[in-house]
C-alpha cells in the first residue's frame, strides 16, 4: 500500500480525521429483498472464520466481480458479439458471491468488535468500483451493444445514480434505501445473466410475439423504471433541504455543489460518445464505460469522504485529465488518435483511483492505529444473535454497510 500511495502530501488534514472518528454512521431502507436475504447472511456469517478481516471480505468479493466481468468483456468487448453461456453463468455466480460477501462483512465487524469509519469508508469505495462491472456486465449479456445509445444511457445512469445516492447522504447526513433499490437491481442482474447463460445471449434479440419488439427492450423498460423510482426519491432532497444550517449539506455547503463533479464526467463523455470522428465508444464501448466509469468512481470516492468528515469537496481532480485531453483532441481535429487517449483515460483514472485510495486508507489506519486487512489481535466476539437482528436490515445495505458503524457507537 505504501508504494502506491502519494509521497509528498496527506490528503486528509488533521480536522478532517478528527470528524472522521467523530463520524456516526446513520442509514434507513426500505429494502423488499433484503428482510428475506437475513437468514441467508447470518448463516454465511456464521461460517466465516473469526480471525477473517471484515475488508477482506469485501476486497475479495470485489475482486470475484472484476475478474469474471473482465472475462465476459473479453469475449464481447462491445456488447454485439453474444458470449458464451458460460461466461454469462460466472458473471451471475460472480455477482452473488460479491452481493454476499458485501452483506456479511459488517455482520462481521459487529462479531469481531471490529468495525471502525475506514470500514465504511472502505466499503463505499468497493461498490464505486463495483457499480461500473456490474452494470457494464448486464449490457453485455443482454446484447445492449446493439443499441449503442441506450447502452451508454444504462451504464452512465447507473454511475450517475450511485453518485447521487452519496449526494444525498452528503446533503441529508442519512443514506436511504427505496422499496427497490441495490439489493433489488443486483438479483435482477443475476436474473438476467442466468437467462443468458440457459438460453443464450442471443435470446434478448428476438422479437416477442403481438408486440414485435425485442426482449431486451423489456429489460430496458424495467431499468428505466427502477432509475426513475431512484431518481423520484432524489428529488425530495431538494425539497426537504439538508441537516446543516439554513437547509445546507452536511459539511454547511450549498445542496447544489457535488452536481459540479458529476457534470464534469457525465457531460464531457456524452460530448466525446457523440462527436467522436472515429465512432469511439460504438467501437471500443467496454474501455470507454470503464475509463469514464473510473473517474466517476474517484470523485464518489472523494464524496464519501467529505460526506463522513464534513468537508467542502473539492470540484477539481486530476482523474479528469483523460477526459480533458479527450475533448480538447476533438476540438483539434483528432491529432491523435483516439484510441490511444481512451487507454491512456483508464490506464491514468485506475492508477490514480488507487493510489489515492491506498494514501487514504494509509493515513485512517495510521490514525485509528488499525490494519486494513488484518486483525491484529483475538477478535472480541459479540453476542452473535444481535449479529442478525433485524435492527441491522437497513445497515447492512451495500451501499451503506453500517458494518461499519453501530447505532451506538462508532466501530
Amino acid at each position: 500500500m505504501p508504494i502506491l500511495a502519494y509521497k509528498e502530501q496527506r490528503i486528509l488534514s488533521p480536522q478532517q480525521l478528527r470528524k472522521l472518528s467523530e463520524h456516526k454512521y446513520s442509514c434507513f431502507s426500505a429494502s423488499l429483498l433484503d428482510p428475506l436475504l437475513q437468514p441467508w447472511w447470518n448463516w454465511l456469517v456464521s461460517q466465516t472464520p473469526l480471525w477473517l478481516a471484515p475488508n477482506l471480505i469485501t476486497i475479495v468479493g470485489l475482486i470475484l466481480n472484476i475478474v469474471t466481468t473482465l472475462i465476459l468483456i473479453c469475449y464481447s468487448p462491445n456488447g454485439v458479439e453474444p458470449p458464451p453461456r458460460w461466461t454469462c453463468f460466472l458473471c451471475a455466480l460472480g455477482l452473488f458471491v460479491y452481493q454476499s460477501l458485501d452483506s456479511i462483512d459488517g455482520k462481521q465487524a459487529r462479531r469481531t468488535n471490529t468495525s471502525s469509519p475506514l470500514g465504511e469508508l472502505f466499503d463505499h469505495g468497493c461498490d464505486s468500483i463495483s457499480t461500473i462491472f456490474v452494470a457494464l456486465s448486464a449490457c453485455i449479456s443482454c446484447q445492449l451493444g446493439h443499441y449503442p445509445n441506450w447502452l451508454f444511457f444504462q451504464c452512465f445512469c447507473a454511475i450517475a445514480l450511485f453518485y447521487c445516492a452519496h449526494w444525498q447522504t452528503y446533503v441529508s447526513g442519512t443514506m436511504r434505501f427505496g422499496r427497490i433499490d441495490v439489493t433489488e437491481a443486483q438479483f435482477s442482474i443475476i436474473a438476467i445473466h442466468l437467462v443468458s447463460a440457459v438460453l443464450g445471449p442471443e435470446i434478448w434479440l428476438t422479437k416477442m410475439p403481438i408486440v414485435g419488439v425485442s426482449w431486451n427492450y423489456t429489460i430496458l423498460v424495467f431499468i428505466t423504471f427502477g432509475y426513475t423510482l431512484n431518481i423520484i426519491n432524489f428529488q425530495k432532497m431538494f425539497i426537504e433541504g439538508g441537516s446543516g444550517k439554513n437547509g445546507s449539506s452536511v459539511a454547511g455547503t450549498s445542496v447544489l455543489s457535488p452536481s459540479i463533479p458529476l457534470t464534469l464526467v457525465v457531460l464531457p463523455a456524452l460530448m466525446i460518445a457523440q462527436k467522436s470522428p472515429e465512432n469511439i465508444f460504438t467501437e471500443h464501448a467496454s474501455v470507454f464505460i470503464l475509463a469514464f466509469g473510473m473517474v466517476a468512481a474517484k470523485i464518489t470516492n472523494k464524496l464519501v469522504i467529505a460526506h463522513m468528515t464534513k468537508a467542502e469537496m473539492e470540484y477539481l481532480d486530476w482523474s479528469l485529465l483523460g477526459p480533458a485531453l479527450l475533448f480538447l483532441n476533438q476540438y483539434f481535429n483528432c491529432i491523435v488518435p483516439e484510441i490511444w487517449l481512451l487507454w491512456f483515460t483508464l490506464a491514468w483514472g485506475t492508477q490514480d483511483l488507487l493510489r489515492y485510495c491506498a494514501q487514504v486508507c494509509l493515513e485512517i489506519c495510521q490514525h485509528l492505529r488499525i490494519d486494513l486487512f488484518r486483525i491484529p489481535h483475538g477478535p472480541k466476539v459479540l453476542n452473535t444473535s444481535s449479529v442478525g437482528s433485524q435492527s441491522n436490515v437497513g445497515a447492512d445495505k451495500n451501499g451503506g454497510t453500517s458494518h461499519r458503524k453501530s447505532k451506538s457507537k462508532a466501530h
